[in-house]
C-alpha cells in the first residue's frame, strides 16, 4: 500500500500560526487556531522543548523568539509554592491556582532540558535554573502519579547536582516498586494494572535512573517495561498505540481508538534514549517505527500530517482522521522528527493510495 518517497522537509508554517504573543494555543478548528480554548502551561511546556531542539539544529532567531516566549509563559504561570498553573483563557487569566501533577512533571522536564541546552543564552538559563529550584522547594514526592513521577525524573536527569540525584534516586525506587507490585506474571511485565496514556515515559524515565545511578535494578525494570509496551503497540506490524476510549486494562483487549499523536512521539523519544543508553540496534528500528505512525504506516494506511498548512491532525478514530490540528499534535511531531534527525535518522514520508480525507 505505501511507497517510500524522498524524506520531507519540516513544515514549521503551523507552529507559527498556532502561536501568538502570549504562547502556544491549547487546540484548533481543523487548521485554524481555536481562541475559545486559551492556552495550557502544559502545551506551552513541550512547545519549550520543541523550540529549543529547532534552535540547536538551525539556530534562527525566529526560533529563539519561540523560546522566549514559550518560556516566559512557564515562568508566569509557576505560582509563590513554586508549583504551576495550568489552564488560561484567550484574555490571559488561569482559571485554577494550581495545575495538574502531570503538568508540575512536564514543566520540570522542559526547564531542566532548556538549562541544559549549550545553545541556550546564559540569562535564559539563569532564570530556568531558578523556577527549577523554586519548584524542587514544593513537597515533590507528594505526587502520585506515576506518569508525572516519571516526568520529573527525567527533567531532573539534565542536572548535574547532588540533589538532583538523590531524588532521582528516590523517584526511581517509588517507580520500580509499583513496578514490581505490579508484576506478577510474565505476560504482565509493567507499573500498574492498565495501560493508558503516555506509556513509554515510564520505562524513559527507568533509563534515565539507570544512567544517573547506575543501579541495574532499575536498567532491568527499563529494558522490561519497554519491552511489554512493545508487544502491545508493535504487534500488527506498525506502531498501533493503545486508544483512549477505554485504554487497555490487564486482562482485557487493548482500545484500537482513538490513537493520539501525543503516543508516537513519546515512543519514538523514548526509544532513542534506550538505544543511547544500551546501543541496541532495535530500538533505533522501533524508533522509526514509531514516528512512521504520522506519516501512513498506521492502521489506516493514511498521513496524519497536512500538507496544506504543516499541522499534524489529532488522531485516529473509529471513522477516520481527527482533522484538527492541536497543539499537542504538532509539538509532538516535531519533537520526534527533531530528535531523529540527531541521530542522523532518516524520516521518510510514506504515500498512499488513499486521501487522509476519506472514510
Amino acid at each position: 500500500m505505501n511507497t517510500l518517497a524522498l524524506e520531507s522537509q519540516l513544515d514549521k508554517t503551523h507552529i507559527f500560526r498556532m502561536t501568538d504573543d502570549t504562547g502556544m494555543f491549547q487546540h484548533a478548528k481543523f487548521g485554524v487556531p481555536d481562541l475559545s480554548k486559551g492556552y495550557t502551561t502544559d502545551d506551552n511546556a513541550r512547545a519549550l522543548i520543541m523550540a529549543v531542539m529547532l534552535y540547536e539544529k538551525e539556530q534562527k532567531k525566529s526560533y529563539l523568539a519561540l523560546v522566549y516566549r514559550y518560556l516566559a509563559f512557564v515562568l508566569y504561570s509557576q505560582n509563590e509554592t513554586g508549583r504551576f498553573r495550568n489552564f488560561m483563557t484567550y484574555d490571559r487569566k488561569f482559571i485554577e491556582a494550581e495545575g495538574s501533577e502531570d503538568c508540575f512533571g512536564r514543566c520540570l522536564w522542559a526547564l531542566g532540558y532548556t538549562m541544559e541546552s549549550t545553545v541556550m543564552p546564559k540569562g535564559v538559563q539563569d532564570v530556568c535554573a531558578r523556577a527549577v529550584a523554586a519548584a524542587l522547594d514544593t513537597k515533590l514526592f507528594a505526587i502520585k502519579s506515576i506518569r508525572s513521577q516519571a516526568y520529573v525524573l527525567i527533567g531532573l536527569g539534565f542536572l548535574k547536582t547532588e540533589a538532583a540525584h538523590l531524588r532521582i534516586c528516590e523517584i526511581a525506587t517509588q517507580l520500580a516498586d509499583s513496578f514490581d507490585k505490579c508484576t506478577k506474571t510474565s505476560e504482565w511485565q509493567w507499573f500498574e494494572d492498565e495501560l493508558t496514556y503516555d506509556n513509554t515515559v515510564l520505562p524513559w524515565a527507568m533509563f534515565i535512573a539507570y544512567r544517573a545511578t547506575k543501579e541495574q535494578r532499575f536498567l532491568d525494570i527499563a529494558r522490561k517495561s519497554l519491552a511489554f509496551v512493545d508487544t502491545v503497540t508493535f504487534r500488527d506490524g506498525f506502531f498501533r498505540p493503545v486508544g483512549c476510549d477505554g485504554w487497555y486494562k490487564k486482562d482485557k483487549e487493548p482500545a484500537l481508538y482513538d490513537q493520539q499523536p501525543v503516543e508516537a512521539s513519546m515512543s519514538t523519544l523514548a526509544h532513542l534514549v534506550a538505544f543511547e543508553i544500551t546501543e541496541q540496534a532495535d530500538m533505533l528500528e522501533f524508533a522509526q517505527k514509531s514516528f512512521a505512525w504520522y506519516l501512513g504506516e498506521n492502521s489506516l494506511g493514511q498521513s496524519l500530517i497536512d500538507p496544506e498548512t504543516g499541522g499534524c491532525f489529532d488522531g485516529i478514530t473509529p471513522t477516520g482522521v481527527n482533522r484538527n490540528q492541536g497543539a499537542e499534535s504538532i509539538v509532538g511531531y516535531t519533537m520526534a522528527k527533531l530528535a531523529l534527525s540527531k541521530h542522523n535518522l532518516t524520516t521518510p514520508t510514506f504515500m498512499t493510495n488513499q486521501s487522509c480525507f476519506e472514510r
